[in-house]
């Protein structure tokens, strides 16, 4: 990094500093020099002997190093709240992007114009999540979302033409059709949490639902579709508990006709001997449903210690792994698309397995991007009424008193 570089980063930390004290945080004491830079991530699938850990080690700023802790998802905003409070938080975390308003409005990141972090680049849909009340407080390190793959060799067996497949009716007539010939329905992940909320997005959103009303007809209409699915046995009974991880791996048993399921299994699936494709999910009455953006953001935790040289840091371990050129190589590493448009084509135009996922991505909300952090309780209790709704196995009273009831606890 040349000097001039340097120079703007320490500015910018001092910023930070000066700006974050006003809020009861700043440098309590004279400036350390890091030798150790702490790194944060929800990924334990990618050990300390991983091409990925390797990759992260790598970025870490001259003269320093870069210790790297993963952390799962469920736990990392608990974790980071503690962190803080002690003022032993890392320098820069990679936070799922729903988690970031409730991070931000709790006083637990730094603004990213405060720490250095450059935010130009990303596509606004991908972006809208680090932004709260006008201020940005990370950048996203990549994008995925979800689609419907499906098993080419038993919808060929069933008379299934997936082309025609445009609406949940003819989604529903192709579940009939596979599970008359023998053959099981659909995999998906209905899990308490926002795991299971993600997965459900498409339907709530596709029936024409709105995350302010989680009571309304058209919430109802989406969890009566899943909870149907579970009773007729088109999907089995463990989706209830099904993580994604889980819901995938009964997919690749080749005896499950769909799978809703992430863009980041686009590569092990074009792989698969029994000929696995990719299409939109569906909207209630036709065309392609909405889907939620997933992935992380880069942030910088606050710090009241030696902020300067923390945010410092962080400004150059995040330039490092999503600056202009660096996003590609970084999200080839996750199974994630670059969150700017013209690297993203980068990738498709690599490699065409990325090609049927392009307009997903492009038109992917944010779940975040219009309740900022009331998202938190809403999606909360959307979860609790989805599991309701798959445990009613289709009673159809059951199902809107769960629904009615999420929209009572958001009201609170």
């Amino acid at each position: 990094m040349n000097s001039r570089r340097r120079w703007a980063i320490a500015a910018g930390a001092v910023v930070a500093v000066a700006s974050l004290a006003a809020c009861g945080g700043g440098d309590n004491g004279a400036e350390e020099a890091l030798t150790t830079v702490t790194f944060w991530d929800p990924y334990p699938q990618h050990d300390e002997n991983s091409d990925w850990a390797t990759y992260v080690e790598a970025c870490a700023p001259e003269g320093m190093s870069l210790e790297r802790t993963s952390i799962p998802n469920g736990d990392i905003l608990n974790e980071l709240t503690t962190a803080v409070k002690e003022d032993t938080a890392p320098s820069v975390v990679l936070l799922d992007n729903p988690a970031v308003p409730d991070a931000a409005v709790s006083g637990l990141l730094a603004p990213a114009e405060d720490a250095g972090i450059e935010t130009e680049g990303p596509d606004e849909n991908l972006a809208g999540p680090g932004t709260i009340d006008g201020t940005t407080y990370g950048v996203p390190i990549g994008a995925n979302t979800l689609g419907l793959y499906y098993n080419e060799t038993i919808l060929e067996d069933a008379g299934v033409d997936p082309a025609g497949i445009t609406s949940w009716d003819s989604l529903n007539a192709a579940l009939q059709k596979v599970t008359g010939a023998g053959h099981q329905g659909i995999t998906l992940a209905g899990i308490s949490g926002e795991e299971g909320t993600f997965q459900f997005l498409p339907w709530f959103w596709g029936a024409g639902a709105d995350l302010s009303d989680p009571g309304s007809d058209a919430a109802v209409e989406a969890g009566q579709l899943l909870s149907d699915w579970i009773g007729a046995g088109y999907a089995p009974k463990s989706a209830i508990t099904d993580n994604q991880s889980a819901s995938w791996d009964l997919f690749l048993t080749g005896e499950y006709a769909f799978a809703e399921n992430g863009s980041w299994f686009a590569q092990a699936a074009s792989e698969l001997e029994f000929g696995a494709k990719m299409m939109p999910i569906p909207a209630k009455d036709g065309g392609a449903a909405p889907v939620p953006t997933g992935g992380e953001f880069a942030v910088a935790p606050t710090h009241k210690d030696n902020a300067s040289a923390h945010y410092a840091a962080a400004n150059e371990v995040i330039d490092c792994l999503v600056g202009a050129g660096n996003q590609v190589t970084t999200d080839d590493m996750l199974g994630y698309f670059a969150a700017n448009g013209e690297e993203r084509q980068q990738q498709i135009d690599a490699d065409p397995i990325w090609e049927p996922w392009a307009d997903a991505i492009t038109s992917a909300e944010g779940r975040t991007t219009d309740l900022g952090p009331d998202y938190t309780a809403a999606s909360g209790a959307i979860s609790e009424a989805e599991q309701a709704a798959l445990n009613a196995a289709g009673d159809e009273k059951a199902v809107r008193a769960a629904f009615e009831e999420a929209a009572q606890q958001v009201a609170q």
